[in-house]
């Protein structure tokens, strides 16, 4: 009656809080989704959540089959591991690099547990900031870059791990933060806080700023995200960081956050990857440990089209 794909498909439900999400992950569509949600509780003669609920609300019946999704798959996942080792693909090397300050935030959870799984697999992680690391992946001498900025290079595969929006983050007595949303013009005066990288991979400037052809009063930066609103706060400057780094100090009243456009700035973070490294077991297994951390731990993430 039960079957394992009814514990992913619920377990999915609850990560991405909406059936359209749940069937993204899934690759599958919505309609098919919706049925094999109706199938299982027709089988089951009870509902498992609330319809049209955001975020969705699971019943009693709900909750106790995500109990034991909880532990049911890792288990499954740890037996597949065992497996792949089995098969012969337990040694190899991933040296990675990180083309983004934030996301070591949810990287490192990811980077302990895939530790604590493939332990014959030589880890290594670098920050891209101080050389380029996509042609080092073409190279050879790195094995997998996270990225949002890919850049179509001959072997190189970019694996979609989540979409997130760009906010500003302001002072709370700022003029700006009684705006619904931020426009170009309103940073010609201000001073744009940035991480100290080249202008030309911060979307603020590509995707925001340069083509309405504004530029900010002064531009200053800083390694830190934790000084970056501390200056914020004090009133210093303003600084454009993804939703779920700017959640943890927004929700606690800390700074306030503003969407920059009307319709809100999006960008996808991937991972890069050599081609014939997509199909060695420990890299799928990074990938998928990769995008249940970001969902699991990270406000305000959707899956990634594409």
């Amino acid at each position: 009656m039960l079957e394992l794909r009814h514990l992913k498909t619920l377990h999915a439900l609850r990560e991405a809080d909406s059936l359209v999400e749940a069937a993204e992950r899934l690759h599958l569509t919505q309609s098919a989704l919706s049925h094999q949600f109706k199938e299982l509780e027709d089988r089951l003669g009870l509902s498992l959540f609330i319809r049209k609920t955001k975020p969705v609300r699971f019943t009693s019946a709900g909750l106790r089959l995500l109990q034991l999704a909880d532990s049911v798959l890792p288990q499954l996942r740890g037996a597949e591991r065992d497996l792949a080792r089995l098969a012969g693909g337990t040694a190899g090397r991933l040296h990675m690099a990180i083309e983004c300050h934030s996301c070591f935030q949810w990287l490192m959870p990811t980077i302990d547990q895939f530790r604590d799984a493939w332990p014959e697999v030589e880890l290594d992680l670098a920050s891209g900031f101080s050389f380029a690391p996509l042609p080092a992946l073409a190279r050879g001498d790195l094995d997998l870059v996270v990225t949002s900025d890919p850049i179509e290079i001959a072997g190189i595969t970019y694996v979609p791990l989540f979409t997130y929006e760009a906010l500003l983050a302001v002072d709370n007595h700022h003029a700006l933060a009684t705006k619904p949303y931020i426009v170009p013009e309103d940073l010609a005066s201000q001073t744009l806080i940035t991480y100290p990288v080249e202008r030309d991979r911060l979307d603020i400037f590509t995707r925001f700023l340069d083509p309405a052809d504004v530029e900010p009063a002064q531009v200053r930066t800083s390694e830190l995200t934790v000084m970056m609103m501390q200056l914020v706060a004090s009133g210093r400057g303003v600084c454009c960081l993804p939703n779920w780094a700017l959640h943890e100090y927004s929700s606690r009243g800390y700074v306030t956050a503003r969407r920059l456009g009307e319709k809100g700035l999006y960008a996808t973070l991937y991972a890069g990857i050599r081609a014939d490294m997509l199909d060695a077991p420990f890299m799928r297994d990074f990938l998928l440990t990769a995008k249940d951390t970001s969902f699991a731990t990270l406000e305000g993430v959707s899956a990634a089209k594409g």
